[in-house]
């Protein structure tokens, strides 16, 4: 698997590059009923991802329909994330109990659209995107820094219920050891809990970038380490 790879011990993963067959319980079939071929194919597919996942955990099946803007249901005592792109789809599990909150995304290895930059990063960001373009133009760094601040928005909303502008964070990626680094920069973010200087993973495979935010819950006592996969 792709996504296992950029995740700490602990949580449980799965991963498609292709569309797979999965029974959807009437909660979830409601949250698709208006819903195009394509969403209800990335729909079903993911949450046959996400159910594998806690297969994984010793859970039964249970329906995880979305909640409009607040993304899928998880079971009591479980957080969890999910993510699909073109030709890619994934999620992420684990108990409360150990962690906190977490945030996958995928992306393919592309450049984002016009103006799409600008609008979110931060002018230290930029430089250092340049930077990385320099050494290694093989990967879209760009896509790679929006798809990780991806991740930090999907961990921080299950845990804040509100709103955190791109802006807000400024997130260091490192080419050598496939981490990033998150800094909280306004009030706002300095609330959401173990965030501030939190560690995440990345990797590009298969024209595909992969990145994931996994932050510990408040009762373990620990940090992740930029290197917590090596």
């Amino acid at each position: 698997m792709v996504i296992e790879r950029v995740l700490p011990e602990g949580v449980a993963s799965a991963d498609t590059f292709e569309e797979i067959e999965e029974a959807l319980f009437d909660e979830e079939l409601s949250s698709i009923e208006h819903a195009v071929e394509r969403r209800v194919l990335e729909f079903t597919t993911v949450r046959g991802c996400a159910r594998r996942a806690l297969s994984d955990l010793g859970m039964a099946r249970t329906p995880m329909p979305s909640k409009s803007g607040h993304g899928p249901q998880w079971p009591q005592g479980v957080v969890g994330s999910m993510t699909h792109c073109e030709g890619y789809r994934a999620a992420a599990a684990g108990y409360s109990s150990q962690w906190l909150s977490m945030g996958i995304d995928a992306e393919p290895d592309l450049p984002t659209p016009e103006g799409v930059l600008k609008e979110i990063s931060l002018p230290r960001e930029r430089r250092l995107l340049k930077a990385l373009q320099a050494i290694d133009p093989s990967h879209a760094w760009d896509r790679l820094l929006f798809s990780a601040k991806e991740s930090v928005y999907k961990a921080w909303w299950p845990v804040m219920r509100r709103w955190l502008g791109f802006e807000e964070v400024a997130v260091m990626v490192d080419r050598p050891t496939g981490a990033f680094t998150v800094h909280a920069l306004s009030d706002n973010a300095r609330t959401c809990p173990m965030l501030d200087g939190a560690h995440g993973r990345w990797l590009a495979d298969q024209g595909h970038l992969v990145t994931a935010l996994v932050l510990p819950s408040l009762d373990s006592g620990k940090r992740l380490s930029r290197d917590y996969l090596a």
